[in-house]
């Protein structure tokens, strides 16, 4: 069997998977009163929550095939280390996120909390010393951080990876589309490096997202949640510290990191915490929640409104998706 075909089969598992269990999740949230409101409708329908799970469960059960194939048929261990610690990671971020998706709605945990549950997700790939602790800063050169690269740098990337990624969300598909335009860039600079386990390991995030993205986008029949948030986040930090792209993890997070800055700014200055929700009207056409602009959704609805008299939610990711994709053009033209 050869490796195309591994692959092949493993982001198939990874999609039908994810889709095997959206369905069944979805019923049994609604049982357990599990939803939340979606605040960009102007009737406020209740939607299952932290649907992410389902996201997680494709990717581990393709990853878990993978191995399966490696050892026993090709009966190597090659990157297996690195594997487990992802599946690691992936493992810790359901749980955090959901012990989030069930009582931060609830108890209203602080930002500052947020960050510090998790805090354990970048152990896994810290105790594994993984990637290179050679990096070229430029106007200086090829910098050698030594330790500080495994033991401080990735788990504090992971780490912010994981709160930024989570923090651009609450739109309907914006979080699994973010998700797969930024792992499909990946794997297939992955590709064109070789490094064909990260590859496989990237496309097995993007068919589980795609499985969830048929109910996710708008109106969506399932939340992401913070089960899926951090563990996308955190994944698609690895996979850039291991296949050594640190710097076209950074450019395709410049979304993210703009949202953290604007969203956070009203807190530095003590005005208290702003939401990224937009105001429905009654035909669900979507007004700025405040005068300034404090999130990335803020930006995409002001800019859209200045061309558009009727602006949707639909109309606000698929803006973001577009400004994403534009930053997939910039790695493929000057870092690939």
């Amino acid at each position: 069997m050869s490796e195309f075909i591994v692959g092949g089969l493993a982001v198939l598992i990874a999609f039908f998977v994810t889709l095997f269990f959206i369905p069944k999740y979805i019923k049994k949230a609604k049982a357990l009163g599990l939803v939340g409101k979606d605040m960009n409708k102007y009737e406020k329908p209740p939607v299952p929550e932290a649907g992410g799970i389902t996201v997680i469960i494709g990717i581990v059960s393709a990853m878990l095939f993978y191995i399966f194939v490696k050892t026993f048929l090709y009966g190597t261990q090659s990157n297996l280390v690195a594997i487990f610690a992802i599946l690691s990671t992936l493992l810790l971020a359901v749980m955090i996120g959901f012990v989030d998706d069930v009582f931060g709605w609830k108890t209203g945990i602080r930002r500052l909390h947020k960050v510090l549950l998790t805090i354990p997700l970048g152990i896994p790939f810290m105790v594994i010393n993984a990637g290179q602790s050679i990096m070229y800063i430029p106007l200086i050169g090829s910098v050698n951080f030594g330790l500080i690269y495994p033991l401080v740098m990735v788990p504090i990337g992971i780490i912010c990876a994981a709160n930024a990624y989570n923090m651009l969300a609450g739109y309907n598909g914006l979080e699994a589309g973010l998700g797969i335009i930024i792992l499909s860039t990946l794997g297939i600079v992955n590709w064109i490096n070789g490094v064909l386990w990260l590859t496989l390991v990237s496309f097995a995030g993007v068919f589980a997202l795609l499985a969830f993205l048929i109910f996710n986008w708008c109106p969506a029949k399932i939340f992401p949640g913070d089960s899926l948030t951090y563990g996308i986040g955190a994944f698609i930090a690895m996979i850039a510290i291991a296949g050594n792209m640190e710097k076209i993890g950074i450019i395709l997070f410049i979304p993210f990191i703009i949202d953290a800055a604007l969203s956070l700014w009203p807190e530095i200055r003590g005005k208290g915490k702003v939401e990224a929700f937009a105001k429905p009207n009654k035909d669900n056409s979507l007004e700025k929640p405040y005068p300034g602009i404090y999130d990335m959704t803020h930006f995409a609805l002001a800019s859209l409104k200045k061309k558009k008299k009727k602006v949707y939610e639909r109309d606000v990711t698929t803006f973001i998706l577009l400004i994403e994709l534009f930053l997939v053009l910039l790695v493929f033209l000057f870092f690939v």
